[in-house]
């Protein structure tokens, strides 16, 4: 037997936590001394100990861990259990660090401006292409929605291109198109190819002709407003109107070191 003291240290918790676990009938002491009132665990306690530090780490609050450990939840559940809690905080940390990425961006956009680059802004017609294509929903149009969203649709896009035996025709683009509800996006992953897709598991879509004010961006996309202010300004000042979501040609797609890539952002545009 181990008093509350030395339970506690063994367990890594507090004697408060574990007094406190006793009054609600989480965890009772194995025997309390019915003179001193001193409290006694065993060692096979700090099975139960362990199941409810666990079940606190998945959100749970003390009375649903105390309901499913009376339960009698075994090691396979909890372990299952505790997985999918580690995938849902492992995916919560890369939307945050991405978000955290998206405010960099920005501030260094505000910060650029007034000094914007004067860098090219050509208009092209954009001629129809077939591409082989995913889509997927994104949040919001914002970079940090954006990038979960629509990055892991290439290598499914590649993977099932291969498996049909269909070669890309070009570089791999992107285009957006809104949802329903007003505030989601719907991200496009595409490749050129010149052939007529007869595998089920490759959606071929058209890509009709556009006007587009073009310009070469450097870099990673969550820096792409930048860029997008560049032609903002130019479409402005020369007498075009956007018409729609801006389509991304990647000329240089590096996912491993996005801050090489080179893209050509096509935002579609028509006489004002």
């Amino acid at each position: 037997m181990f008093t509350i003291g030395d339970f506690a240290n063994l367990g890594r918790v507090s004697v408060r936590m574990l007094r406190h676990y006793d009054s609600i009938g989480l965890l009772r002491p194995a025997t309390v001394d019915p003179r001193s009132g001193y409290r006694y665990y065993t060692a096979a306690q700090l099975g139960r100990l362990n199941r409810v530090i666990a079940l606190k780490e998945l959100g749970l609050t003390l009375g649903q861990v105390r309901a499913i450990l009376d339960e009698a939840v075994d090691s396979t559940e909890l372990r299952g259990m505790l997985r999918l809690r580690r995938a849902q905080l492992e995916a919560q940390m890369a939307a945050d660090v991405a978000r955290l990425a998206g405010v960099e961006a920005r501030l260094r956009m505000i910060e650029t401006e007034g000094r914007m680059s004067s860098q090219d802004v050509v208009i092209k017609e954009i001629s129809p292409i077939r591409v082989a294509a995913l889509s997927a929903v994104a949040g919001s149009y914002d970079g940090a929605d954006i990038a979960p969203a629509l990055t892991p649709l290439y290598p499914e896009l590649f993977r099932r291109l291969e498996a049909a035996g269909i070669r890309p025709a070009g570089p791999a683009l992107a285009w957006y198109d809104p949802a329903d509800d007003g505030e989601a996006v719907i991200v496009h992953a595409g490749v050129g190819i010149d052939v007529d897709a007869a595998d089920p598991e490759v959606t071929v879509v058209e890509l009709p002709a556009i006007t587009a004010a073009t310009t070469v961006h450097h870099g990673s996309m969550l820096t792409a407003d930048q860029s997008i202010q560049v032609l903002a300004r130019w479409i402005e000042e020369n007498g075009w109107r956007a018409d729609g979501f801006a389509r991304e040609l990647y000329l240089d797609y590096c996912p491993d070191e996005p801050e090489k890539g080179v893209t050509e952002l096509q935002l579609p545009v028509r006489r004002a």
